[in-house]
């Protein structure tokens, strides 16, 4: 055991001269429980007239850093934590690798060497910064980025690099990981606090879904129906709304044709070519019902299935795939392989969309017929009771509140004859309608114009009170004014959830 002399010196920390003249203070800190050696915390004071007191505030500080338990308690690397973080976290498989490739990728290349004790704000600021250049970290070098890593013959695919940045949403994800691992950094005493708390990660991007319309999904709906299993895939996309992780894990004896309810239980999974069936995202089941079409639709598939079962010599258990490459649904699809030939089937439409999009489709449609957002988060999926939905969907929320005022405006009573108001004109339209009409009026002379000369077509349907605004320039509440006065005089039909449509003869 040390002598007594020994320990106090170093409780108290030393204070030694270098041959610089500077002074170079030393204060024990413990083991360091990853290296397990002694850990000191040493700090350097330049050589001056004031140097030994300049030391002695130095030592007074590291001790009580020690004896508040604000020191770090260990020299590791980021490196060090990264492999330790990873060992505890306890998150699915796919964020797993998710989390290992940002880490591969990017924290281990350029802060992996650093000491965690030395993360600050401006180091962390410094990296996101080279992160939003070039996600290859090339610091302007210029060089060849080739097709294979191997010995190889160039082809036009090996190309000069260009830079390009790393999306927000990822470098967002980083900041994530690395603010986990400080955080139980700070808990294990490796640090005395989390320096991602001084750095700034970027601003969440808005969300930007960019559903087909509803030509593009009838265009898309009629090319997959040219194979029967691929159409029945699409038109369940289209309809529910399911992920198609989950529509991959989707059993037969998950639809009871009785109620009209599909129940979704679980997903697939994949990483690389690895494939597994999980929980659904919110690790919740849900229930969807569907229409008499998809039933029949569905029913007239499975005698399909189970034929096609029947002939190849394998009867179908009531627990078989609905889409299944196995006679006998004994398997599932790939989701990536449902990706791929989606993103393929629009190409030759001419269109670059990903099968997610069918997903906000089916969301927008929900929408814009007026039904409620929790049922439309119900339907989907979405926690947090609808905020999910609002806050991805809230263009499409405020057009059918838009819609809503219209058709709460054409319910209203009829006002007397002649008298005009904020709301509503009753008496008939000034003539001629100039320049210097009000707008409501312009819009007005406008549609009834297009309506007689057969630009609207009789039961088709008026533009949106948003397209409608837009056109005329005008604020939504006067485009829905103009659409009340038509309405009014018989020129369109307004009805309730539903598009306003030009009134037949």
């Amino acid at each position: 055991m040390p002598s007594t002399s020994k320990a106090r010196k170093r409780s108290r920390g030393e204070i030694e001269t270098l041959p610089s003249g500077s002074l170079r203070v030393r204060v024990y800190a413990g083991v360091d429980p990853v290296s397990k050696k002694r850990h000191y915390l040493v700090k350097t004071v330049p050589a001056g007239p004031k140097a030994a007191r300049e030391a002695e505030k130095a030592r007074t500080r590291l001790l009580n850093q020690v004896d508040e338990k604000r020191n770090p308690r260990t020299k590791a690397t980021v490196n060090q934590l990264m492999d330790r973080y990873l060992e505890v976290l306890d998150v699915e498989t796919t964020t797993r690798g998710t989390y290992e490739g940002y880490i591969r990728n990017h924290v281990r290349p350029l802060l992996g060497e650093l000491a965690v004790g030395r993360l600050d704000g401006e180091t962390l600021d410094s990296f996101y910064a080279v992160l939003r250049l070039c996600r290859a970290h090339c610091q302007g070098r210029k060089y060849i980025e080739h097709q294979t890593a191997g010995e190889h013959s160039c082809s036009d695919r090996c190309r000069p690099h260009a830079c390009r940045p790393l999306a927000d949403s990822s470098i967002r994800q980083i900041h994530g990981i690395l603010s986990g691992a400080c955080k139980r950094a700070v808990r294990w005493r490796w640090i005395g606090a989390n320096p991602i708390d001084q750095a700034e990660p970027p601003s969440p991007a808005r969300p930007d879904p960019r559903p087909p319309t509803p030509e593009q999904a009838a265009s898309i709906a009629t090319a997959a129906w040219r194979d029967l299993d691929w159409g029945m895939f699409v038109w369940l996309a289209l309809l529910t709304g399911a992920r198609r992780g989950e529509l991959c894990a989707l059993r037969w004896d998950r639809i009871d044709f009785a109620t009209g309810v599909l129940t979704i239980r679980s997903s697939i999974a994949q990483s690389g070519a690895k494939t597994w069936e999980k929980d659904t995202k919110t690790h919740q089941q849900r229930r969807i019902t569907l229409d008499d079409q998809t039933l029949a639709l569905l029913r007239a598939y499975l005698r399909r299935y189970t034929e096609r079962a029947a002939t190849l010599g394998f009867t179908l258990p009531t627990d078989a795939r609905v889409f299944s490459l196995s006679p006998d649904g004994s398997t599932w699809l790939k989701p990536d392989t449902v990706t791929q030939r989606y993103a393929r089937m629009c190409a030759r439409l001419g269109w670059d969309m990903n099968i997610h999009q069918l997903r906000h489709y089916s969301a927008t449609e929900l929408i814009a017929a007026g039904v409620d957002v929790r049922t439309v988060a119900g339907r989907l999926g979405h926690g947090g009771g609808g905020s999910t939905t609002l806050r991805v969907y809230s263009a499409w929320v405020s057009e059918a509140d838009q819609r809503a005022a219209g058709t709460l405006t054409d319910r209203m009573p009829t006002l007397p004859a002649g008298l005009e108001s904020d709301g509503a004109l009753s008496a008939p339209l000034p003539d001629p309608i100039t320049d210097d009409s009000a707008p409501y009026l312009r819009v007005v002379a406008d549609l009834r114009a297009a309506i007689k000369c057969g630009a609207l077509r009789q039961g088709g349907p008026l533009p949106t009170m948003v397209d409608l605004a837009a056109r005329y320039e005008v604020a939504p509440s006067t485009a829905q004014r103009a659409v009340a006065i038509l309405a009014a005089d018989g020129d369109v039909v307004v009805s309730r959830g539903k598009r306003a449509f030009v009134a037949g003869s």
